[in-house]
């Protein structure tokens, strides 16, 4: 059965991908960007949340909150749940951005470095180490004929510029970081509930579903998943303000099972 607060989240959340669809670009104001980008807005921390990306994102999201959610609302009130999920939430934004600030910090660095001392040797590099050598070959042969050139040098600056400039305009979006919250929550109070996988089908208890995707998600958060697009270190901040929140309530209060 439905609770009210997840009840009150399911509308919400599908209302504004509908809006979303009717050519509204929600995204490019509310979603979450990178704190070393001109975008960047403190409200974006929790209008993140309430964004998604496509439908399958959506759908996943929102079906977390629908299987997992009631139980934890019924056993916190409306209140306290509605407390946890924003929590969880602006703490898996936080944890994200921190660790993009570190990398893009690290990235704008090399950028600057490119910059003051250009070179075909430094571009080739840059590139390679970000798997877009293939982007720049025809280029780069013709760059390293010229390496004096100035037109050719203003060129090799404003690819490895621009492509900082893409990355940290890439926002963030999706409630993912709540649901995981919600998932650890769910795992540490109903840690030997049996949950039936879809894929693949075998039972499977709480406590164990939640050990395997927060392992999952530290491995490919440090081992850098680019290329699935799903933000890691998201995930892992909900578990991790999941864990923080529930402990410190379970200090006040008897354990749930």
């Amino acid at each position: 059965m439905l609770t009210p607060v997840v009840r009150t989240l399911l509308l919400v959340n599908i209302g504004l991908y509908l809006v979303g669809l009717s050519g509204i670009d929600l995204i490019r104001t509310f979603g979450l960007y990178s704190f070393l980008s001109p975008a960047f807005a403190p409200h974006q921390l929790v209008s993140h949340m309430f964004l998604h990306a496509g439908f399958g994102h959506i759908f996943s999201n929102m079906l977390g909150l629908f299987f997992f959610g009631p139980m934890l609302e019924q056993v916190w009130g409306s209140k306290r749940f509605l407390i946890f999920y924003f929590f969880t939430g602006i703490g898996a934004g936080l944890l994200f951005s921190g660790v993009n600030y570190f990398e893009a910090s690290q990235l704008r660095d090399q950028v600057v470095a490119f910059q003051s001392s250009p070179s075909p040797e430094s571009l080739e590099i840059f590139m390679s180490d970000r798997g877009l050598l293939s982007q720049v070959d025809n280029f780069l042969s013709v760059y390293e004929e010229n390496p004096k050139d100035p037109s050719y040098i203003r060129t090799a600056v404003q690819l490895v510029s621009g492509y900082y400039q893409q990355q940290i305009s890439i926002p963030m979006v999706g409630a993912s970081g709540a649901i995981f919250g919600i998932l650890m929550a769910f795992g540490l109070l109903f840690p030997n509930t049996e949950l039936f996988l879809l894929f693949p089908p075998i039972p499977i208890k709480a406590k164990y579903l939640v050990a395997f995707y927060g392992a999952y998600e530290l491995y490919s958060g440090v081992y850098r998943a680019q290329s699935d697009n799903v933000a890691h270190f998201a995930h892992i901040g909900g578990m991790l303000f999941a864990f923080i929140l529930v402990k410190y309530w379970g200090k006040q209060r008897n354990k749930f099972y």
